[in-house]
């Protein structure tokens, strides 16, 4: 990697470049400058990519591998509502310090679903990071991906690195847009196996409801009561601040993964809200939602004017 925007961050300053790549030779030659770069300036360095890419950074970087954090992102990312956190929490644990992170959170194979709930994730990192000293570095394979995705790319990132050299990027738009962008309607599910609707008073009969239908799904015992407590936080939050009710529908797609979708008169007035890790002694408002991300293996959000829609999914074994 030439010496770009991404190599050297000015303390104070938020860098959010995409790195254009197109085979794994490119993709080692320039992460592993990236991460070099770092080194040398002895700031703190965390990857998270999927696995097979990680492991050929890890083998080219040597023993300069020891001194960087890594992480799968097929494990830390299955969920995109939780990358942000993991960012986060990485830059709180360096106070004072400007580090320097890559994160590829879009690959080939990634759901439609995923995807889009990714590229809302790439834009809120602008807004998450802002004023703050970091880097962080998303790759995306232009061989593989969509020609959309890599549009999108384009929209949540200020800069692009193409062929070692860094430019602006003319697409680049404020998060809040790219969000309401994201916010189309969601598909209707085949059929719906339960639907209830519920309201003060009432959350005993939604857990009751869910874990009665959890028990027909292929969802290990685990899993099927992170489900329930999922669909419980998510119902408590319309009776708090969803205008007091809300209803609830069941259903599995053809591949077994569970699929819960809790719809109220809510708002989402922070999109940040369950992205970023709430504080223990915070009174404020986003801990169920929190909690819903760290629980789901996807979590996709819809906000309306005319309220809030949760899909929750679950991945049964094999799914």
């Amino acid at each position: 990697m030439t010496d770009t925007v991404a190599s050297t961050p000015d303390a104070g300053a938020f860098i959010h470049p995409a790195l254009f790549y197109r085979d794994l030779d490119e993709y080692v030659r320039e992460t592993a400058g990236f991460v070099r770069g770092a080194l040398a300036a002895d700031e703190p360095v965390f990857v998270a990519v999927p696995g097979p890419r990680l492991d050929a950074l890890r083998q080219h970087l040597g023993a300069d591998a020891a001194a960087v954090s890594c992480a799968d992102m097929t494990e830390l990312g299955r969920n995109p509502g939780r990358i942000l956190a993991a960012l986060q929490g990485f830059a709180d644990r360096h106070p004072g310090r400007a580090p320097r992170i890559i994160g590829e959170p879009i690959w080939a194979g990634r759901s439609t679903a995923e995807t889009m709930e990714a590229t809302r994730h790439e834009a809120l990192i602008n807004t998450a990071f802002s004023g703050r000293g970091a880097t962080i570095l998303c790759p995306y394979d232009t061989s593989a991906l969509p020609s959309s995705v890599i549009s999108d790319a384009l929209r949540t990132h200020p800069t692009v690195i193409e062929d070692g050299r860094d430019r602006s990027s003319s697409a680049y738009t404020s998060a809040d847009v790219v969000c309401a962008d994201c916010d189309l309607p969601l598909p209707e599910p085949a059929g719906v196996e339960a639907y209830l609707e519920y309201a003060d008073g009432q959350l005993g009969e939604v857990r009751e409801r869910a874990d009665a239908w959890a028990r027909s799904t292929d969802l290990e015992p685990d899993r099927r009561g992170d489900l329930v407590i999922a669909i419980n936080e998510a119902a408590a939050n319309s009776v708090a601040h969803g205008g007091g009710r809300g209803v609830l529908r069941l259903w599995r797609t053809p591949s077994g993964t569970a699929v819960a979708e809790i719809r109220d008169g809510g708002r989402l007035t922070n999109p940040l809200a369950g992205r970023r890790r709430p504080a223990l002694a915070s009174s404020n408002g986003g801990r169920g939602l929190w909690m819903i991300h760290q629980l789901c293996d996807l979590v996709e959000i819809r906000a309306h004017d005319t309220g809030l829609t949760l899909r929750l999914h679950m991945r049964a074994p094999g799914a």
